[in-house]
Order: structure tokens, then C-alpha cells, then sequence
């Protein structure tokens, strides 16, 4: 029997117990989930905490969940022009605080910017660009859709500006940009429609935070997984799934996004500064030639602690490298080991360089093989 083979078998051991050992799920998943079965989109839901361990109790939490996400688009998505009633005196002209149609003009603001990026997400593979089996059933109209609210023929002008958190600011828009993907017909979704609803309702159910660039590159490897679940079942609810994975992710990475925690520990100047020092523990020849080069993490590391590395590598080493930073228990530490060790792994090259090949070096990492970096992650004390 193959080495493939057995670990198929040993995580099907885990996962058809009633209740699921979760200290042998994040054991076995440390070392990559088998790309099979449904393994990975099952194993996530679990190691994100929205299935608990004792499977008796997965079919009322999936239910209730899908549900409440079902009730969230109906409130949330449909224009208030269509949710009033005919006693309704709301004018889409009046700029009041409870204003529906001042709360939709709001929305538009960020939903331009999200709008905008995902229709560019994950360009290497056709994916996003696809119709989704399962369009949702409140949108199928064309006007209902959320691009349409933020379309060139509906805005003329758009500049973004951020300020802390989320947008502040967006002025009109001319024209979208040539590579960005199109939107299906009605009656149909691309995928790439699906993830602007889910960020859009994040955004409107976590005001505090809202939308912010980059999101949309965490979403997008959950939503590929769960939406390319082999479960008819499953694949159908991966919209509300993902919905509810992302939100307890976002709520582990949000001081990453949030301006004002920078300088906390669990912020992403925090992170940085362990990455220093743990490179400067590991190999402090490389660290002084980046310090005297004045190349300092957030040069580089930024986007790679914010984005949990989605843009470093393609997207199935990107899977497998949340495999590892999802099961284990410091997770965001060994996501620092594994910058380190990309960092280590380039030492050569980057005694050897100015400071101008440096930066093209760590801003545009180069192809290797990803079990090789997360062997030397795993190294790392």
C-alpha cells in the first residue's frame, strides 16, 4: 500500500470516530491534508471551529447556520427600495442617519472597492471566473445583483482612499480595469460573485472593521475548497460555510487590519518584529545584511503575515501551507517560522545582493518547492 494511500486511511480513522480526537486531526493535518474526499473542506470546518467535535451534533449546527446566512442576504443584499413596504416614506434623496437609502449609498463605497477586487482574484486558474452550480435564489435577476449597484453606468468616478479601517472615501469611477472578469448572466453567478456577497455581508455585519484590501485573497482559497467539495451537499451550502469559516478566521488575524493595533502584539508591526528577531536568532549574518541594507520586514513581510502568504505561492501551495498554519496550536507563530525559513532558504543570494536585487528577491519569491520550506519551518526552534 502506498505512503498516499495509508494516510488516507489513517484520517478516515479520525474522522469516522463519533467524536473526533482533535489533538490527532491537528497531529495529522499538520503534515498536509490528502487532496481527496472532500478531506481538506471538512478538516478546515473543523480546525476553524464552526463543526465541534462530536459529529451528533454537525447536521442542527449546519442547518441553523445556512439559515441564518439565507436570512443575512435577504436583509442585506436586496435594495431597500424592494424590502419596503408601500407605507414606507424613505426617499432615496434624504440623508438622514436612519435612512435605508443613505445606509445603501454608504454601501456602495465598499462594495466598490470589494467589487473591484474580486474580479481579480486568483488569476492563475479559471476557477472564479466559472458559474457557481448553485446561484443564489434571491439574486437571480440581473438588477439584484451587488455589481450592478457599482457598475461604470451607475458610477462615473473612483479613487479609493483608506484611513485606518476599511474605506473612508471613494470619488466615481471611468472605466473598469481591461482584465478584470465579467458577470454571468441573470439567472446565473460566477464565483467570483458569490465571494463580493460574503465579503460584502462581512463587511456589514463587522462595522467596526468592515472591508479591507486584501480580504479577498484570505477568502478565496476557503471558498475554492469548500465550493470544490466533491458532497453535492456540502458544495451546495459552500457559500453560508465559508461565510461563517472566514468570519472565525478574520476574527483570529483582525488586529492584521486594523490600524490602531499596529503596535499591539498581535498586530501586524508585532508579527514583523518576531520575524526580525527570529531571524536574527536563526542566521544573524542574513539578518545584519538586511539590516545594513536598511531592508527592514516591512519591506516584504507585510504582505506576507497579513495575507497568511496567499500571494507568495500558487494556490495549491497555498493549501497546503494552511494545512499546517490552521492545525497548529500557535498557528500564527509557526506562520512567522515559515517566513523565517523562506528567508533562510534564499541566505546565499541575499549575502550576495544589493539592496535593489533584495528587494525584487523577497517581494517576488521564487518557485521552490513548498514541502521544502515548511521542512525548514518546522526546523526552526
Amino acid at each position: 500500500m502506498s505512503l498516499y494511500k495509508i494516510r488516507v486511511a489513517d484520517l478516515e480513522n479520525i474522522l469516522e470516530q463519533d467524536e473526533i480526537d482533535l489533538k490527532s486531526l491537528h497531529s495529522f493535518c499538520f503534515n498536509g491534508v490528502p487532496d481527496c474526499n472532500g478531506f481538506r473542506a471538512l478538516c478546515w470546518k473543523l480546525l476553524l471551529g464552526y463543526l465541534s467535535p462530536k459529529k451528533s451534533s454537525w447536521p442542527t449546527k449546519l442547518t441553523k447556520q445556512r439559515e441564518l446566512y439565507k436570512q443575512f442576504v435577504k436583509e442585506m443584499v436586496i435594495s431597500p427600495g424592494e424590502q419596503d413596504g408601500p407605507e414606507c416614506i424613505d426617499h432615496p434623496l434624504s440623508d438622514g442617519p436612519e435612512s435605508n437609502w443613505s445606509t445603501f449609498f454608504r454601501d456602495n463605497e465598499v462594495l466598490l472597492q470589494i467589487d473591484k477586487d474580486v474580479r481579480r482574484l486568483c488569476p492563475d486558474i479559471s476557477f472564479f471566473q466559472q458559474a457557481t452550480e448553485f446561484p443564489c435564489e434571491f439574486v437571480k435577476e440581473r438588477e439584484r445583483k451587488l455589481h450592478v449597484r457599482v457598475a461604470p453606468t451607475t458610477l462615473s468616478s473612483a479613487n479609493v482612499e483608506r484611513k485606518g479601517v476599511g474605506m473612508t472615501k471613494i470619488n466615481l469611477i471611468t472605466k473598469r480595469a481591461t482584465e478584470s472578469y465579467e458577470a454571468m448572466d441573470a439567472g446565473q453567478e460566477a464565483h467570483w460573485e458569490v465571494v463580493e456577497r460574503i465579503l460584502f455581508l462581512y463587511a456589514k455585519l463587522n462595522p467596526g472593521q468592515g472591508y479591507v484590501q486584501g480580504m479577498n485573497e484570505i477568502i478565496g482559497p476557503i471558498y475554492y475548497v469548500f465550493a470544490s467539495d466533491p458532497h453535492l451537499e456540502y458544495r451546495r451550502y459552500a457559500e453560508a460555510d465559508c461565510f461563517f469559516c472566514f468570519t472565525a478566521l478574520m476574527g483570529e488575524i483582525r488586529d492584521f487590519f486594523i490600524k490602531t493595533l499596529d503596535e499591539s502584539e498581535g498586530g501586524i508591526k508585532g508579527m514583523m518584529a518576531k520575524l526580525s528577531n527570529l531571524l536574527h536568532e536563526q542566521d544573524a549574518e542574513v539578518w545584519e545584511r538586511l539590516r545594513d541594507q536598511e531592508l527592514y520586514p516591512q519591506y516584504y513581510s507585510f504582505r506576507w503575515l497579513t495575507l497568511l502568504l496567499s500571494q507568495e505561492f500558487p494556490l495549491p501551495d497555498v493549501l497546503r501551507i494552511w494545512d499546517s498554519v490552521f492545525a497548529d496550536d500557535k498557528r500564527y507563530d509557526f506562520l512567522i517560522k515559515i517566513c523565517c525559513a523562506m528567508i533562510l532558504l534564499l541566505r546565499e543570494q541575499i549575502l550576495e545582493n544589493d539592496f535593489a536585487n533584495n528587494v525584487k528577491l523577497l517581494q517576488n519569491f521564487p518557485a521552490m518547492d513548498i514541502n521544502l520550506v515548511l521542512r525548514k519551518a518546522t526546523c526552526l526552534d
